[in-house]
This record gives C-alpha cells, structure tokens and sequence, in this order.
C-alpha cells in the first residue's frame, strides 16, 4: 500500500492555475496523474479521485462513511439543514418523506405546467432581437419549479428579487479572488452584509409562501391539494408534532434553488452547442416537426424524442452544471491503494469523468448521436454523473430531464437561436458552472416546419 497518491509537479503554481480553471485543472491531473491525485497543500488534505470503481465506493458501497464536504456544508447558512446537506437519520427521514413529490405520476402532473410555462415566456419573444438566453433560462424555470412544486406562480418582482440574490450567492462561494476560500460572515465586508440582504430577500418570499398555505390560502386558481408543500405542512414526527416554519424554509430553499439553476444552466448549453453545430440543430428540428408536426410537445412524447433527450445529454456531459462533487471521511478509509485519513477532503469532477476517452470517443465534440444507441446502459457506473450518485443523487433528476426535454422541445420548434458571442464559452465555477456574462443570443422566428 503506497503512502500517498502521486502528486502534481509545482504543486503551488499548479494551485494558480486551479483557481484560475478548477474543472481544467481536474482533467489535467487525471490525464497527467491517472485515476487519484494527492492535492494537499499547506495543511489541508485534499485528494481527487477519478476511477468510477473508488467513485462507487465514496458514494454507494461505503458511503456510510462520509460527510459532504466543508465546501457544500458551508452552504447551509443558505439552505440550513435542507436535503441538500442535512446527514444521518434526519436526512434518511426528510428524503422518504420528499421522495413521493417526485414519482413519475407527480412529474406527468408537472409536465403541462413546463409546457405553459414555457410558451408564455415566448410569447414576449420577437424574431430579431437580441436576448441574455441564461437570465431567460433561469426566470423561466423559477416559475416552473414555483409553481409545480408550490402550486404558485410568481410575480415579476420577487423573480428579479430571486435572480439577484442567487448571483450574490454564487459570487460568495466564489471565494477570494476566486480562490473557494470563504470568509465567515462574522467578518463585516461589504460582501458579507450583501449577502445577507440576499438571503432575508429570500426567506421573505418563502416564508411568504408558506405562512399564506398554512392560513389556506396562496395557491392558483385551479391548483390542486398534494404539492410539495402541502406534503411537508402535513408531515408530523412520531410524537405527533409538526415541521416548524424554519424546517419547512430549509426544505424549500433547497428545492426552490436547486430546483430551476441546475436546469437553466442545462437548456443554456444546450442551445449555446446547437447554436454552433447547425446539422445538430437541423436534426433536432427535423424530429420535432415528425412527432409534433407544430403541436406543443406532452409528457407522452417523451419516448419520441431520442435525439432531443440526446442533445439534453451531451450538454450535461460537456457542461455539466454540478460539475464538482464532495466528500469527507469521518474516519480514516482506504481508496484503491492509498490510505485516506479523516477530514480528508475528497474531490469528483464529472467535468473530467465525463470526458473519457475510453468512455467518450472525441470527447470535447458536441455528438448526440453517439447517446442513441444505448450508450447510457452501456457506460459503466459513475463515469456519466450529472445528478451525481449513490442515495444522495439529486431527488429531482427525473423531474429536472423532464422539464429539459420539454422545454427545448417548445423553444425550438419555434426560434432559432443564434450565439452572438464566441463558440467557447467562459466559464465561472461556483456551486453550479455558470457562463461568465450569460449567453447573448439573437432570436430568429421559424416560420415553417422542415419538409
């Protein structure tokens, strides 16, 4: 058994260049390291690790005995103790009880409501002008996961409200100079107390919400019982008490921004990669005019539309949103031939899994195609990992490919959207990976179905 893993040569500069490009980084050691990396630095223990069999094992099989890492359970002073990094029984309790919100008869209900969403966000749309495509992406599924999940629309304002307060937060987990390193909020900098404004802008639109449904009252017209919240306003411990509106803040804040960023971020790539490889957009096209021939596309189409599913695929696999997963040992284990101490901070990137070679011929191309032969059974275990893994995979995948394959459907069937900017995109990694100054497009009308 080896000591360590091997480690980069010039391990501080290869840290400059880490902070400059973080996924970059991650593919570099794998193609120059192989499947684990040793990156600890000035006291902090940190290792890579690239092999989908030691993936499983942080994630699946042994998963018992990790944490999330210091990085995402710093995120709590955003989502408390939501699902996203609660641990334990409570989390096991909060995951099954949630789990029903997202059965396949649940997102067949939610599909209509993706659609509508969707058309009416067009209907402000004229061929052309020129758009920020990400800021449209993320207010359209805003309203989707609003009122899907919480049986509510939103207004103009609080979407804005939303909007803003988001960039703030990915802006803080930025670091300093980008470095991920976060200063405590006890410490009194400008960004700190924005940041906190952020957040009270937030919890007041949720408390909102959820005080106006324990009074029976917030939800649309037409809207029936069994969302979400009401799953949660209804939730009681075995001594008969019931989740207090702190808890039910948490579980919200969780849902309510990871449930729109992640897919924005998706439908924003995807079109930026179509907008640059017309015999894929042509093809995308050519299969929405055979299966829909104008009409607007339903959940039973689904199964129809290889190729658009495809295209959702290929943009999460190039640029997959998550693109950094995280883990921490409670006590020491050992990974392949290392042994791994305790509080060692354990790193995946999809963005360097997703581009193996063995796995992925060419794999910086844009090819959907190459998903249309089964690629997704075919692939071994945690190699293709968007919503990451093992029982913490993100609770809302299903619902998340639904929205995106409906969505895209819907936009493309009647624009054209073309990228004004360069074909390679600048890349701001924070929490989720998002396009450095959104992604200005020009809308082009389709005035008529291919032939």
């Amino acid at each position: 058994m080896s000591a360590l893993p091997p480690r980069p040569k010039g391990l501080l500069r290869g840290y400059v260049s880490m902070l400059r490009d973080p996924p970059g980084f991650a593919l570099q050691c794998r193609r120059e390291l192989g499947q684990v990396a040793d990156l600890s630095l000035l006291g902090m223990r940190m290792v890579l690790i690239h092999d989908p069999a030691l993936i499983e094992h942080v994630l699946l099989k042994d998963q018992h005995l990790y944490i999330k890492d210091a990085l995402t359970r710093g995120l709590d002073e955003v989502v408390g103790n939501g699902l996203l990094v609660s641990e334990g029984d409570f989390w096991k309790r909060q995951r099954r009880l949630m789990q029903p919100a997202f059965h396949q008869r649940r997102i067949a209900e939610y599909a209509r409501t993706m659609v509508t969403e969707t058309q009416s966000m067009l209907e402000g749309w004229s061929d052309g002008e020129a758009r920020d495509l990400h800021a449209d992406m993320m207010t359209l599924t805003l309203r989707i996961v609003a009122r899907a999940l919480f049986g509510s629309g939103i207004s103009d304002a609080d979407a804005g409200r939303v909007e803003t307060a988001i960039a703030e937060i990915m802006r803080r987990y930025l670091g300093i100079f980008g470095s991920g390193i976060v200063l405590p909020l006890a410490v009194p900098t400008p960004g700190a107390r924005r940041f906190r404004r952020q957040i009270a802008a937030l919890d007041r639109i949720l408390l909102e919400i959820i005080r106006a449904r324990r009074a029976g009252a917030g939800r649309d017209a037409g809207s029936e019982r069994g969302d979400l919240l009401d799953m949660l306003l209804e939730m009681q411990d075995e001594d008969g008490t019931r989740m207090t509106d702190s808890q039910l803040r948490d579980e919200c804040m969780t849902l309510f921004l990871a449930g729109h960023e992640t897919t924005a971020l998706n439908l924003t790539y995807a079109f930026h990669l179509l907008g640059h490889h017309p015999d894929a957009r042509d093809r995308l096209e050519q299969e929405l005019a055979d299966v829909l021939g104008g009409r607007e596309p339903e959940m039973a189409d689904l199964p129809r539309l290889p190729f658009t599913r495809a295209v959702v695929n290929e943009a999460l696999r190039l640029y997959p949103p998550a693109w950094s997963i995280g883990r921490e040992p409670t006590e020491d284990v050992t990974l392949g031939d290392y042994p791994i101490a305790a509080g060692t901070q354990i790193w995946i990137a999809p963005w360097a899994t997703h581009r193996e070679p063995e796995h992925f011929p060419e794999p910086e191309a844009f090819r959907p195609e190459r998903w249309l032969d089964g690629l997704d059974k075919r692939l071994p275990r945690y190699v293709f990992m968007p919503f990451g893994g093992g029982p913490r995979i993100c609770i809302g995948n299903a619902f998340a490919m639904t929205e995106a394959v409906l969505a895209l459907a819907t936009i493309a069937q009647r624009f054209e959207l073309e990228p004004t900017g360069g074909r390679e995109l600048e890349l701001v990694p924070s929490v989720t990976l998002r396009p450095k100054g959104g992604l200005p497009v020009r809308v082009r009308t389709r005035t008529a179905q291919k032939p």
